[in-house]
């Protein structure tokens, strides 16, 4: 009869693909495990972006409001973080309204804006909610006090004044809307616009008024104008006084320099001479030139000498 003979062949087989399994088996687990730890460690941060402010909740709870832009730590399945723009916002809306002089005003265009209070916004998530604020606080309240402003004005004022109408309803906005931790922080009238008829009139009158003040500045001008042509005038009949007032004085001076020394009308004489002899001598007395003794006995003498002249009063004239 055959005999069967069973070696260990097979067992450490087996035993040889066991290990291999074991292995692997190890090593998917510890691969799944580092999986875990790392989804952990990154859920255990959050980013918060500029112009946003974190708030964290813990089991829907509201543990911390004011985290900053950056990494912030929180703990993984037990707190979560959510972001809060904190940025301006804007609210626009159209209404018709009434002056006081029941103009009508068509397509209002009113334009707000605001932003959350950082102190106050977990008041606002708890009694209002991020999401509820515009149908909450702005639908109800813009408008209202937009067309209650402007009904106690009239439609020219209203025209006129209007950047006065928008401050004033900003700061009945900022009045009602800051106990929520709304911040308005600016207010606009965008658009007027009211019948056809009346804005012509106001067109009317506006020129009317612009001509009225051109015609006004003519008239400042033309007076502005006379008052120099005066200026002038004055000072011209001025400068004709002082004038006049010096050459008198000069005169008195000259005569009294003549009445105090008979010699300085010759020397008056020669300060006025211009250096040029007279080409033709009559026989008589020559009031231009006059020899003096001295000269004239060198000349009688023989001698030859250069005459001295002294111009006359007659000189200065030619």
């Amino acid at each position: 009869m055959a005999e069967f003979k069973f070696t260990d062949a097979g067992k450490n087989a087996t035993a040889k693909s066991g290990g291999s399994g074991n292995k692997t088996g190890t090593i998917v687990f510890i691969v799944v495990i580092v999986i875990i730890l790392l989804a952990v460690v990154f859920n255990c941060f959050t980013i918060v972006n500029e112009g946003f402010i974190g708030v964290k909740y813990q089991f829907g709870r509201i543990i911390e409001d004011d985290l900053q832009a950056g990494l912030n730590f929180r703990i993984p399945f037990v707190e979560e973080i959510d972001q809060v723009d904190i940025r301006d916002q804007i609210y626009s809306v159209n209404a018709n309204a009434y002056t006081s002089d029941t103009q009508s005003v068509q397509n209002l265009q009113l334009k707000l804006n605001y932003r959350y209070s950082s102190a106050m916004l977990s008041n606002i998530i708890r009694d209002t909610g991020i999401s509820n604020v515009e149908n909450k606080l702005l639908v109800p309240n813009v408008a209202k006090i937009a067309k209650d402003a402007i009904g106690k004005v009239k439609a020219e004022d209203l025209v006129q004044t209007r950047s006065e109408v928008q401050a004033t309803i900003q700061n009945k906005l900022t009045e009602v809307l800051d106990p929520y931790g709304i911040i308005v922080t600016a207010f606009a009238i965008e658009n007027l616009d009211f019948d056809p008829a009346f804005e012509a009139s106001i067109q009317e009158k506006v020129i009317a008024a612009q001509d009225a003040l051109k015609m006004e500045n003519k008239t400042r001008e033309k007076e502005e104008e006379a008052k120099q042509i005066v200026i002038a005038a004055q000072a011209d009949a001025d400068s004709q006084v002082a004038i006049a007032e010096a050459e008198a004085q000069a005169i008195a001076l000259i005569e009294e320099q003549l009445a105090n020394s008979p010699n300085y009308i010759d020397y008056y004489k020669l300060q006025k001479w211009n250096g040029v002899l007279p080409q033709v001598i009559g026989d008589g007395v020559n009031p231009f030139i006059a020899l003096s003794d001295s000269k004239a006995t060198t000349a009688a003498s023989g001698t030859s000498s250069v005459p001295s002249y002294v111009p006359s009063a007659s000189a200065s004239e030619e």
